[in-house]
């Protein structure tokens, strides 16, 4: 079973790679609202269990979004 088809709302935001983190952030949480975006800097350790209400925006050293975020 697919965790995505559990969750409300848009749940990928690939038109954010490469945009500025801040940004990203307010986009999915404007996008939809039932899940927190959290900036979380390359490198960190993050829970690894699955959330419907809440989006990793991975960026890098300069706050940039490296990785497609998604609801998990």
């Amino acid at each position: 079973m697919s965790s995505d088809t559990t969750c409300q709302g848009k749940s990928s935001w690939p038109e954010l790679l490469g945009a500025e983190g801040k940004v990203a952030a307010a986009t999915i949480e404007r996008e939809n609202p039932l899940v927190e975006a959290i900036i979380v800097p390359d490198g960190s350790g993050v829970p690894l269990d699955f959330r419907c209400d809440r989006v990793w925006v991975w960026v890098d050293e300069r706050g940039i979004v490296i990785e497609v975020p998604r609801i998990g």
